[in-house]
């Protein structure tokens, strides 16, 4: 199906595409922007937070699908309404959005294809990755689906010490083996078969996930603390009170031999 071309946006009006980062940067500056202007009416009632571990690795799988679907959908929208850069088409690219929904999608293969927290967040670090090394490919509704089969097969098979074999991957995520190998082979190439991120990494698009993403938030560490009043005991206090005990001991055992 041929696409329709039109011109592109001048480089002054609007950026060429979206990935994960941008979308972060200006979320943040947006809130930057709203915090100076005064409201006039006042603010509705807060929504209850969803606070998140601090550790990705023992989060609830939903939770993080739902974090990721949040973020894919705004990459979509943003880059739907921008034309095709040159008219070019990548082998990520369908000839129809699929019908089922990318959160629906993204549940689908993380329920069969069995995929942990480290492997969506490697997903979320691939479209960064993808779209610095192939400014050809975005995120939109025609990508998306193909990107998510594609990076989950890599990232399990790249993460993890047991997967499933192309088969079930193709199976799970509705392609054709071939077309599935294809796909995986452009992948690998474009992103110079660098797939293996590094753990620091992971941690800063989990926090970016959780804190771009309203109602959610990451859960407050909590540090011991010293009651009002109180002294932390320190080494000398501890020699004192051991000694002490020990003459209180001596002179028990005295008055008891007397």
């Amino acid at each position: 199906m041929p696409f329709k071309q039109t011109e592109a946006p001048s480089s002054a009006s609007r950026p060429a595409t979206a990935s994960s980062t941008t979308l972060a940067n200006s979320s943040s500056a947006a809130s930057s922007s709203s915090q100076g202007s005064s409201p006039k009416r006042a603010r509705p009632a807060k929504p209850a937070v969803k606070y998140m571990p601090t550790r990705y690795e023992t989060c609830d799988v939903k939770d993080l699908v739902l974090l990721i679907s949040n973020m894919l959908m705004e990459l979509v929208r943003f880059n739907d309404d921008i034309p095709l850069k040159d008219g070019r088409l990548t082998r990520f690219h369908s000839r129809a959005p699929p019908g089922i929904s990318v959160a629906d999608y993204l549940q689908r293969l993380t329920t069969h294809a069995t995929l942990s927290p480290p492997i969506l967040l490697s997903m979320v670090y691939y479209i960064d990755r993808l779209c610095a090394l192939y400014p050809a490919f975005t995120i939109s509704s025609l990508t998306v689906h193909r990107f998510l089969i594609t990076s989950a097969t890599v990232a399990s098979k790249g993460l993890s010490d047991s997967f499933w074999t192309n088969n079930t991957y193709a199976r799970v995520g509705g392609v054709s083996l071939k077309e599935l190998a294809l796909l995986e082979l452009e992948f690998l190439w474009r992103v110079e078969w660098r797939i293996v991120p590094k753990p620091e990494v992971l941690v800063d698009y989990y926090r970016s996930l959780v804190e771009r993403t309203e109602g959610f938030e990451i859960e407050p560490e909590v540090a011991e603390e010293v009651t009002d009043g109180e002294e932390a005991p320190s080494i000398g206090k501890q020699t004192e009170t051991a000694e002490g005990c020990n003459g209180e001991k001596q002179k028990f055992e005295q008055e008891l031999e007397g």
